[in-house]
């Protein structure tokens, strides 16, 4: 019997399993909601808006069901192929699933409410939840009008006022996801939050210490590779490249005598081994790419399937700046 078929049999009347997509403009809450829906970090939180770069999986299982959140890259005007692949990435996240859940700023709503997005639930034919983030900012006199503006743009399943951050309304949100799903088995095991590989994660919070510590110098313009995931006896061994677009980036992000890089791996190599359970010894390097955010060879690189795919052999042939290294353990 395959495990599928295990868990078919296995399901209890009533579950519920399905896919939704978290779709919404640069900074609306998408992964600071699906981070606490999840229950634990999946997916890079900072105050810049456009720095989820790939679809990002999160799995909620509960006794009624199991449901599959994608989380996706801010919807925006792509002015680069980082930024098509970004808006790629959304109209990839939206086929097939099952419910489309829309996340909404209720703070930063634009005159007539959002076409943008709208055009997004329009398209699709199953059912949409609207969620509107951030209401713990906003006054009760300015959330109901705000709620029936969107009620008469749109026939939404619902609309939930939530607060990502804090976490009220999320439960009620998970409700409503719930409701709409159809009957089904689970897609993943119960102990299982993401389908993310580790080095993706470890990829991504590296960039996110990186975006934080240099905050307005180069929060798009950084990229991080792993060339080496091996995991020891005594230690998990992870080894990444920076990759910058100018001298005076890579200048900003070693810092004096490599301060500004020591920073940051000590950031990430505690938040990895809290993450991960083990000791690791983290080595990064920085590496100037001129105009990486406009080469589309480079951008599919970024992809976490394409990296499992041999990116460090791939790397080590490029013919690129020599690298600047602060390796801790």
């Amino acid at each position: 019997m395959t495990p599928e078929n295990e868990q078919r049999q296995a399901r209890k009347p009533g579950f519920r399993s399905g896919f939704v997509a978290i779709v919404g403009r640069p900074n609306a809450g998408k992964s600071t909601l699906l981070n606490r829906l999840v229950g634990q970090k999946i997916a890079i939180v900072t105050s810049k808006p456009q720095t989820t770069r790939n679809r990002i999986q999160g799995i909620v299982t509960q006794k009624r069901g199991q449901i599959i959140f994608i989380d996706t890259p801010g919807l925006h005007d792509p002015d680069s192929a980082l930024g098509r692949q970004m808006m790629h990435e959304v109209a990839a996240a939206i086929e097939g699933i099952d419910v489309l859940l829309l996340i909404v700023d209720a703070g930063n709503v634009p005159p007539h409410t959002d076409t943008a997005l709208l055009e997004k639930a329009k398209r699709f034919r199953g059912k949409t939840i609207l969620a509107l983030n951030k209401v713990d900012a906003l006054t009760k006199p300015k959330l109901l009008p705000l709620i029936d503006t969107f009620s008469k743009e749109f026939d939404f399943a619902a609309i939930v006022p939530i607060s990502a951050r804090q976490g009220p309304g999320c439960e009620s949100l998970l409700n409503e996801i719930f409701n709409l799903l159809p009957e089904g088995h689970p897609y993943f095991p119960e102990d299982q939050v993401t389908d993310q590989p580790e080095r993706f994660l470890a990829a991504e919070i590296i960039r996110e210490k990186a975006i934080k510590a240099m905050h307005h110098e180069l929060p798009y313009a950084v990229a991080v590779f792993v060339d080496k995931f091996e995991a020891t006896p005594r230690l998990l061994r992870i080894e990444v490249t920076l990759n910058v677009e100018r001298d005076s980036q890579k200048k900003i992000l070693i810092g004096h005598q490599g301060a500004m890089m020591k920073k940051i791996g000590t950031e990430a190599r505690k938040e990895l081994e809290a993450l991960l359970g083990t000791r690791i010894f983290l080595g990064m390097f920085v590496k100037v790419a001129p105009h990486w955010r406009n080469d589309p060879q480079r951008v599919r690189e970024l992809d976490w399937h394409f990296q499992l795919e041999g990116l460090s052999t791939d790397q080590a042939g490029e013919t690129v700046d020599a690298p600047e290294e602060s390796a801790e353990e």
